[in-house]
């Protein structure tokens, strides 16, 4: 799971973090997150953790002592954050991304560029919270249009409204089904 550790003035945003961990942790699923007790990810893991949901944290070594959880299911501490945000991929079932900043959006882009290399082979999708990855399909899009990304590559990035949507989405990828990614026409 990737968001941001800072919180957003949009109530709606802490809500959504909350609805999906409740998804998550009814569906006995397991958040790998970047550990981080700030923002989103702390609203994330905190909603976990009420739920009795797995957690697992992937914390830098450089990390603020004062960021650091103590309290998750496990905790792997990496040296640096390339390692960091490799222990996440090799762990994950899936990839999310969940609104956020510029860390966020570095790890989805590089999840997206080692699956389009096939390095990474599990599905990825972002929550479009109150519509936030809207444009960020737009410049996808404008790529597409250009020739410098193929619609079947622009296509590994799925979308969901909801957390329902996008992980039942997902799983239907998992299992090879072409699912509803973005549209890249």
């Amino acid at each position: 799971m990737y968001l941001g550790s800072a919180e957003s003035r949009d109530p709606g945003f802490r809500q959504a973090a909350v609805d999906l961990a409740d998804y998550l942790a009814g569906h006995g699923m397991t958040l790998i997150f970047g550990g981080s007790n700030a923002g989103m990810m702390k609203i994330l893991a905190d909603a976990m953790l009420q739920k009795k949901g797995r957690v697992i944290g992937i914390f830098v070594r450089c990390l603020p002592e004062r960021l650091i959880r103590n309290d998750l299911t496990e905790s792997v501490i990496t040296d640096t954050l390339a390692e960091r945000k490799a222990e996440m991929l090799k762990r994950a079932d899936a990839v999310i991304a969940f609104p956020g900043s510029f860390g966020t959006l570095d790890e989805l882009f590089d999840a997206l560029a080692q699956s389009k290399l096939g390095a990474v082979r599990c599905p990825i999708g972002v929550l479009n919270v109150n519509g936030f990855f809207d444009p960020l399909f737009a410049l996808l899009r404008n790529s597409v249009d250009a020739g410098f990304t193929s619609a079947r590559t622009a296509a590994l990035l799925r979308c969901g409204a909801t957390p329902e949507e996008l992980l039942e989405d997902l799983e239907s990828a998992k299992n090879g089904s072409p699912g509803t990614p973005w549209r890249a026409e």
